[in-house]
């Protein structure tokens, strides 16, 4: 098989994981397991950074030693990534005697090739960073970082030459253009490049300053600069200079970093890589920040998200789901706990949860819960093959270019096409019309795409895809899936497999009520009892009703059919909707600033059609829509599977 290599970056121990950690771990994941569905030998390696200035202050901080301190802090990462379902093959650690001795051999090698010379240097030191700073670096005096002032040092200190690699370094990436990716990240590298000369790299600390540290294999007085340690790691888990691993891995290496680290791993890494005789690695893929309200996350601030009471609250694969969904793969993206229940109420309660568990529940109404054998096809089934064929391209291609929310996207007109596809066809009315054939054949055509989403989300969401596949009655086995084979292979469902009577994988979520201020310090019991006296106070307002008049209303349950925009108002929708009548029933709903056209035509809704017609704005309106407002946003009423239109609420 062909090899795959991807790494995380290895994460820096002064402070526990939390999502940006997460969010990294959990892509590199998804990239994995894409690839071995691809048929590829994939090997995914994750780890932690140990030594430098900053580990130092925080063991200190807490009254450690370095070792200790490191140790406490590598092991939350390690035991983090398999509560996050991380499945890494290695996990890698600077401060491990492998590792040390690949540094040290390097250093010696690129030290006797006459790369590495000892000199003095004075400059702006931000312990933040743990580097030096020229003064055309600095913004108004300060680090562009941490926005605090360095500290200006003048030592003797080993330099590598890394500016005598500079025009082979631009030469590379001018070769190979997607060598660093997106491409804002590579024309990013070029400008710096471009923008004057580039200068030798100090990779050393004194020990009369710094000993937590690998010792220079050439000066005993010296400990290597942390970026000329951590670097390496990528080879040393590949059992470099002559392990197997190493020949068969490291030309496919792909890094996965964060963009506040892009120059070390776009310029120190590579020509340390010349330097030392190796070829660079493959692909750079550098993502976003994750915002929390425009901010980046900061402990200082105290908008750190921790990823595990996400997957707590919300589930993993939900969790799992958002992140790769919601970020452009490059960008910044903001992380709110609204947008997180919107995604899986939307696309994954609503889109895909209402498809598996309506198909489930008619194959069990109809078929007896036995996948039906397939007749004769129409024209809808080969336009619904023809979708999902472009559907699975689009999320195998962009998927494989790191877009993994545009991959997602192509998936999903899949889903919707299929929530369609069942309106179109109204399985309901072919079973009352007693034409088993062609029911059997709309009902195999949803199943066996179903199987084929449910593949295809493997990398993302692992439990949950495994789950849909049980519903269907098969097991998963990654060593059989091949993913590009599912563009052309149809038909692996057996027929007469039995499947699950209903799929409940996305229940829908609220979000948790926040906590008056009230509740909280010296006006606690104040607030509690505003709270309850409120809670009473709305109760008693509230008109009650007699049995009688509820059994007046009567709601059936419909299916939408037709929208569009009310021609004289921007906030109403004119919704056709199937009600079992002859003939389609027109509400006029209030609705446009929650849902578009497309959003409502094929879904079931709720209506109360013994309302008293009426004109809103000159549109008759003969009922009413159900639905809950909360908050910014809106959810409409429908059943928890498909029912034929008519069916009475009660």
């Amino acid at each position: 098989m062909k090899p795959f290599y991807i790494t995380t970056p290895i994460f820096y121990v002064n402070a526990k994981p939390h999502l940006g950690h997460a969010y990294s771990a959990i892509v590199a994941d998804s990239i994995a397991r894409f690839h071995r569905l691809m048929g590829e030998d994939a090997y995914f390696l994750t780890g932690t950074d140990e030594h430098g200035d900053k580990i130092v202050q925080a063991a200190e901080g807490e009254g450690k030693s370095p070792q200790e301190y490191v140790d406490t802090i590598s092991a939350l990462f390690r035991d983090l990534w398999p509560n996050l379902n991380v499945s890494n093959n290695d996990f890698i650690r600077t401060t491990e005697p492998r590792h040390k001795k690949v540094v040290q051999d390097i250093l010696q090698k690129v030290y006797d090739s006459g790369d590495i010379y000892f000199g003095e240097y004075g400059g702006h030191y931000c312990f933040g960073c743990e580097r030096f700073y020229t003064e055309k670096e600095l913004v108004d005096g300060k680090c562009p970082d941490h926005q605090t002032v360095p500290e200006y040092i003048a030592e003797k200190n080993y330099f590598f030459k890394m500016s005598k690699y500079q025009q082979w370094l631009k030469e590379h990436i001018t070769n190979n253009p997607d060598f660093i990716r997106p491409e804002r990240y590579r024309n990013e590298v070029m400008s710096l490049l471009e923008s004057g000369e580039l200068e030798d790299l100090c990779i050393s600390r004194p020990k009369s300053r710094l000993t937590w540290g690998i010792e220079l294999p050439f000066d005993e007085e010296y400990v290597t600069y942390v970026w000329f340690d951590a670097l390496i790691n990528y080879i040393t888990a590949l059992d470099y200079p002559e392990g197997e691993k190493f020949e068969k891995y490291w030309p496919s290496a792909n890094h996965l970093i964060a963009k506040d680290i892009l120059k070390p791993h776009a310029i120190f890494w590579p020509t340390m890589l010349k330097a030392a005789g190796i070829e660079p690695y493959q692909h750079l893929n550098v993502h976003g920040y994750w915002l929390v309200k425009d901010t980046k996350m900061s402990k200082s601030i105290g908008n750190v998200v921790e990823p595990l009471a996400m997957k707590d609250t919300y589930g993993l694969d939900a969790f799992r789901y958002f992140l790769l969904r919601d970020m452009v793969f490059g960008q910044d993206s903001s992380f709110s706990e609204e947008a997180l229940v919107g995604r899986l109420n939307a696309e994954l309660a609503n889109d895909l949860g209402n498809l598996f568990n309506r198909t489930v529940s008619m194959t069990h109404k109809y078929f007896g819960g036995e996948i039906p054998r397939p007749d004769i096809e129409d024209i809808e089934e080969a336009e619904i093959k023809k979708l999902g064929q472009e559907a699975m391209k689009a999320f195998q291609d962009h998927f494989g270019e790191m877009r993994f929310s545009r991959g997602l996207e192509g998936l999903w007109e899949l889903v919707r096409g299929l929530n369609k596809y069942i309106d179109a066809t109204a399985p309901w009315t072919l079973f009352k019309n007693e034409d088993m054939g062609r029911l059997s054949t709309v009902i195999y055509v949803l199943l066996e795409n179903m199987r084929k989403i449910a593949v295809h989300l493997w990398p993302v969401m692992p439990e949950a895809s495994e789950k849909m596949l049980s519903h269907l009655g098969i097991a998963f086995d990654s060593e059989k899936v091949n993913l590009p084979k599912e563009l052309d292979v149809w038909g692996l469902l057996e027929s007469g497999t039995q499947v699950a009577k209903t799929s409940t994988l996305f229940p829908r979520v609220e979000l948790p009520e926040a906590k008056p201020e009230a509740e909280s310090g010296k006006n606690g019991a104040k607030g509690k009892k505003q709270k309850k006296q409120s809670k009473k106070s709305g109760q008693d307002e509230v008109p009650t009703i007699e049995f009688e008049d509820f059994q007046k209303i009567d709601m059936r349950v419909g299916t939408v059919k037709e929208v569009e925009k009310h021609p004289d108002a921007d906030r109403l929708l004119l919704v056709r909707v199937d009600t079992g009548d002859d003939k389609l029933r027109q509400v006029v709903a209030g609705i446009a600033d929650f849902f578009s056209p497309d959003d409502l035509v094929g879904r079931q809704v709720v209506v109360v059609v013994n309302l008293k017609p009426r004109k809103l704005r000159k549109q008759l309106s003969q009922g009413m829509i159900l639905a809950v407002k909360h908050g910014d946003s809106m959810e409409l009423l429908t059943p928890s599977g498909e029912v034929p239109p008519g069916s009475k609420a009660s």
